[in-house]
């Protein structure tokens, strides 16, 4: 028995409570990977081999656990009174949930927001393995994931800016992310980037501002951390990304079928595919199912490489750790041979035996994005000319919509439409009033579901011609009940519109907006900064340079644009393409909120370069 002279009757009781939030399982003991954990928790100045020297030191029992009492003892051995409060303070953390009182101006004085400690833990290990490189992330990574590093790291935009474009390739131009002798102007230049490109990736950011980011507010940055490194696990979880996926087709089903299932239904299916190859029993979840797991080291055998590819060695998965009779170190070793396939991110033992629904589901996605281990199927009567991706238009469609936070996300334009659920959000956005009761809302029935449905798109299409008073010439509510392409665009871009002629009209105190008014004020403001760039029109073919957006944006921001980085005169594309890059991510960097793509302009769509320029127009008129 360990002598407890050292510590009072409320130490004790403390002490005691902690050891019972560590072990988990409730039957004495901890492990010895649980207290590493934890002393590396309290940042204690102890070497890895120390560690392992003080616990051998003390465990009797030989089998990796440690009792109460040998807990006791560690903290008679730990000689600083500093260390060991920190330890204690580390280890009662309430099953790592933190609450800090809110300081927002929203926020009442009284108002707790927590935010989850494995997360942190989490997402600091992603970034700190996705930005390990990066010559202009040296200065914060490696973070420390057992301490608030985190959100001092994201205060000065570059590490969020980084991480979209790890998510989203190409989504910020790094010319236009301030790197060097940072001021506090040129910090929320970057916080702005950040924010405004987020949104246009599919992020929900309506209730996040710079300031927020700039203080670290935590409840807020892993918000905002955790959708921008989902978008960029589900990228590739997508049949028109990864045709091999038309290998989970069931009997009886659809290409269709499949093709609306959304990322995580698509990586539970996934799993079950491979635990029935392996003649395991399926899951339902990526949280209580997998608690145990067993269904994991079932899904690690069989996606591991078998060395039947030529270049890609065979991994052996060992399978031992099946026999542990303890949960935990079950987990643990489950993630060691996680960690021999490079996929031992986002969960912890602990994450995978309390079931974290939302590491977990990391820790699945990023083992699919590594190792599908699914073969496109040869023989089956697939039309694969049916498989097309996106085009650019549905996507910033549907980026627009999610970052409005519509419920529930939009995974498919027109499948995730088909009961119109998202455009009487949507009609609420623009200040059309909807009669909830008379939506149909889900779940429906299976007799009778898709009437329910259909019943909600008619009333959509009544809404948009008798209230929005939109151009709505031949479209039925059929047409968004089976996803007809054009008449579903039809009404989705007249959507898109009218939100951003109302947020003008807003800012101008109500007066009506067209697109004559926006070209005025577009060649006005020109003019007045003396600059030689002037549009007719949105289909000016002088558009394609982007020399007049770049002008406008100099026009609204004077200084902002380093000319010297772009080419003016005699453009070939891919100069065309360099120019409208570094417009897009300029708008976005002097606070618009843009979602159009720089294809657009170099192609001169008409509707998106319209939205470029009445988002300017809206920056422009703030500043006045």
């Amino acid at each position: 028995m360990a002598s407890t002279a050292h510590f009072s009757e409320e130490e004790m009781a403390e002490l005691r409570e902690a050891f019972g939030k560590v072990d988990i399982s409730g039957n004495g003991f901890i492990h010895t990977n649980d207290l590493t954990d934890v002393l590396k928790a309290a940042n204690l100045p102890l070497p890895g081999y120390k560690v392992r020297e003080l616990i051998q030191s003390l465990t009797t029992t030989g089998d990796g656990r440690i009792s109460f009492d040998e807990f006791i003892s560690i903290f008679q051995n730990l000689k600083s009174d500093d260390v060991a409060k920190s330890f204690r303070k580390q280890i009662n953390k309430k099953e790592g949930i933190c609450a800090i009182g809110g300081m927002s101006e929203q926020s009442s004085a009284g108002t707790q927001h927590s935010y989850s400690e494995e997360e942190k833990y989490a997402f600091v290990n992603w970034i700190n393995k996705a930005l390990e490189k990066d010559p202009d992330c040296k200065h914060v990574v490696p973070m420390n994931p057992e301490t608030d590093d985190l959100f001092q790291a994201v205060g000065d935009g570059i590490v969020l800016c980084k991480m979209i474009n790890f998510s989203v390739p190409d989504t910020i131009d790094e010319r236009t992310i301030n790197k060097k002798k940072l001021t506090p102007f040129t910090i929320q230049e970057n916080l702005n980037l950040a924010l405004n490109s987020a949104s246009a990736i599919g992020c929900h950011v309506v209730n996040i501002g710079a300031e927020d980011l700039k203080e670290g507010k935590p409840y807020l940055v892993l918000g905002l951390l955790w959708q921008v490194i989902k978008i960029g696990l589900f990228a590739d979880i997508e049949i028109s990304r990864n045709e091999a996926l038309i290998a989970l087709l069931r009997e009886g089903e659809s290409l269709e079928d499949l093709m609306k299932l959304s990322p995580e239904e698509l990586l539970l299916r996934w799993a079950n595919y491979h635990l029935e190859n392996a003649g395991c029993n399926k899951v339902s979840n990526f949280s209580s199912d997998i608690k145990d797991s067993r269904a994991y080291y079932h899904l690690l055998n069989q996606v591991a490489p078998k060395g039947d590819e030529e270049g890609i060695p065979a991994i052996t998965i060992d399978m031992s750790g099946l026999r542990e009779k303890d949960d935990v170190q079950r987990a643990e070793c489950m993630l060691q041979q996680a960690e021999r396939l490079g996929c031992r991110q986002f969960v912890t033992a602990t994450d995978v035996v309390r079931g974290n629904p939302k590491l977990n589901l990391a820790f699945i996605a990023n083992l699919f994005n590594k190792y599908p281990a699914l073969h496109k199927p040869e023989n089956q009567d697939i039309d694969w000319s049916s498989i097309e991706g996106e085009t650019r238009e549905e996507r910033t469609f549907r980026n627009w919509m999610n970052s409005l936070g519509v419920n529930p996300r939009v995974n498919h334009l027109y499948s995730d439409l088909s009961d119109a659920l998202v455009i009487f959000q949507l009609y609420e956005k623009i200040k059309v009033p909807v009669d909830w009761n008379r939506v149909n809302k889900p779940p429906y029935p299976k007799l009778g579901g898709n009437m329910k449905k259909l019943e909600n798109c008619n009333y959509a299409v009544e809404l948009g011609k008798n209230q929005a008073k939109f151009s709505l010439v031949g479209i039925a509510g059929q047409d968004l009940n089976e996803g007809n392409r054009t008449l579903t665009l039809a009404l989705i871009w007249q959507l898109m519109r009218r939100y951003t002629l109302n947020i003008l009209e807003d800012i101008g105190g109500g007066e009506k907006v067209n697109d004559e008014i926006i070209v005025s004020w577009v060649n006005e403001t020109l003019t007045a900064a003396g600059k030689d760039s002037t549009i007719s029109s949105f289909k000016d073919s002088k558009i394609s340079t982007s020399m007049p957006v770049l002008d406008l944006i100099d026009a609204i921001q004077p200084g902002s644009i380093k000319y010297d980085l772009l080419k003016t005169e005699d453009l070939n594309d891919e100069e065309k393409l360099n120019n409208a890059k570094y417009a897009i991510s300029m708008a976005r960097k002097i606070g618009a909120r843009v979602y159009a793509l720089p294809e657009d302009l170099v192609e001169v769509k008409p509707k998106m370069v319209m939205t470029v320029f009445a988002c300017l127009m809206g920056k422009g008129m703030k500043k006045v």
